[in-house]
């Protein structure tokens, strides 16, 4: 049996590959196709396969792209079904060259070896700031 903290793992490893080449297939296939990931915000929920490979595609594309992504995770707390980390993010903005550096939080439901149910939060506000997309400058 697959547990939660192993497919979490895996996911996260694969996470800035997938972004940087576009290969998904196997990322994918940790994810049930009736996946909810839950997004909040105005973006509120959004429901299977499709819409996660959406949420990568727009990651990887133009101006609201990212390379040169890393993921570390510095907590990790799981049992059978479910996983949550704590994780410091890193990349560059393609469309401006920027890079940023934010911490987030996500956690997982597993069924049968594949993700169920998605939830994250990250500080999207520092990453705007820093990427200078907040209509500020950098060193305010």
């Amino acid at each position: 049996m697959t547990t939660a903290g192993e497919v979490h793992r895996r996911i996260v490893e694969l996470y800035p590959q997938l972004l940087a080449t576009g290969q998904m297939d196997e990322a994918l296939a940790l994810i049930d196709p009736d996946v909810i990931d839950h997004r909040g915000g105005a973006a509120g929920d959004h429901h299977g396969l499709r819409a996660w490979r959406e949420k990568w595609e727009l990651m990887r594309s133009g101006e609201t792209g990212f390379h040169d992504l890393s993921v570390t995770v510095e907590q990790n707390v799981s049992d059978e079904e479910r996983s949550a980390n704590v994780y410091l993010s890193r990349g560059t903005h393609t469309a401006s060259g920027r890079r940023y550096e934010v911490r987030g939080l996500d956690m997982i439901r597993v069924r049968d070896g594949r993700i169920v149910e998605h939830w994250a939060v990250m500080d999207a506000t520092a990453r705007r700031h820093q990427l200078g997309l907040d209509g500020r400058r950098r060193d305010q």
